[in-house]
C-alpha cells in the first residue's frame, strides 16, 4: 500500500488514560511477541522476528530504539506497536502495527497510526506498507487515513495477489468500507528500490 499524504480529518487523538513512548532494549521481546495472538504463536516465531530485527534493525545501531514506538496504558504497559522506517535507507514504510487484541475497538489503533504518519513531514511522503488479507481490520484503518492499494503484480521479490486477496476483503470488510479501497500503481523509483537486496525490509 502506498500513503502519499494523510486525510487529517481520520486522524484521532489517543483515548484518555494511555500514552506513547519509545521500545526500550529491555523491551525487546514484548516486542518481538506482540505481534502474534498466543503465547505459543509468540514462542514458535520468535526465530523468526530475532531474524528478521538482526537483519533489518541491528545493523542501524540503537534506530530501532528511537524509531519503535509503543502505546501504554496507565500502568505504562505496552499495548500497541508500530513505527516508520528508512527502509534500505531510501524509502519510508510502515512497521508491525499491531493492538492486543483485548484493547481493539477502542480507537487505540487509529491513534497510534495517526501519532506515527503525523510525526513524518508531508515533504518525506510518501510511506508505503506491506500487509495481508487478514489483517483486513487494519487495511480498513489504513484506507482511512489514505493508503492505497498497488495493483503492481510483482513488489520486490513477492507476488502482490491483489486479484486472490480482493474477494477476501470483500467477504470480511463491512461494504461500505470495501467500496472505499482505492487502488494506484506503484511509483517506479520504489519498485527499483525493493528489488534491489534480497532482504525484505517492509
Amino acid at each position: 500500500m502506498i500513503c502519499n499524504s494523510l486525510i487529517s480529518k481520520a486522524a484521532r487523538q489517543l483515548p484518555k488514560g494511555y500514552h506513547v513512548r519509545f521500545c526500550r532494549e529491555d523491551e525487546l521481546d514484548t516486542w518481538k511477541a506482540m505481534q502474534f495472538d498466543t503465547v505459543e504463536l509468540a514462542r514458535e516465531y520468535y526465530g523468526f522476528m530475532t531474524d528478521y530485527y538482526n537483519q533489518v534493525y541491528l545493523k542501524k545501531g540503537d534506530l530501532f530504539f528511537q524509531r519503535c514506538v509503543f502505546v501504554c496504558d496507565d500502568n505504562d504497559k505496552p499495548i500497541g506497536t508500530c513505527f516508520l522506517w528508512k527502509a534500505y535507507g531510501e524509502i519510508w514504510t510502515l512497521h508491525w502495527f499491531r493492538v492486543l487484541n483485548e484493547y481493539e475497538g477502542k480507537g487505540i489503533g487509529r491513534a497510534l497510526l495517526s501519532y506515527v504518519m503525523q510525526s513524518l513531514p508531508l515533504n518525506e511522503y510518501p510511506v508505503f506498507l506491506h500487509t495481508h488479507p487478514s489483517r483486513y481490520r487494519a487495511i480498513k484503518l489504513y484506507s482511512d487515513i489514505g493508503f492505497k492499494l498497488l495493483t503492481d503484480p510483482v513488489v520486490g521479490s513477492r507476488e502482490n495477489d491483489l486479484e486472490e486477496c480482493m474477494p477476501i476483503l470483500e467477504k470480511y470488510m463491512f461494504n461500505s468500507d470495501f467500496e472505499k479501497l482505492q487502488f494506484a500503481i506503484a511509483p517506479q523509483y520504489f519498485l527499483d528500490v525493493v528489488s534491489s537486496s534480497k532482504v525484505q525490509e517492509f
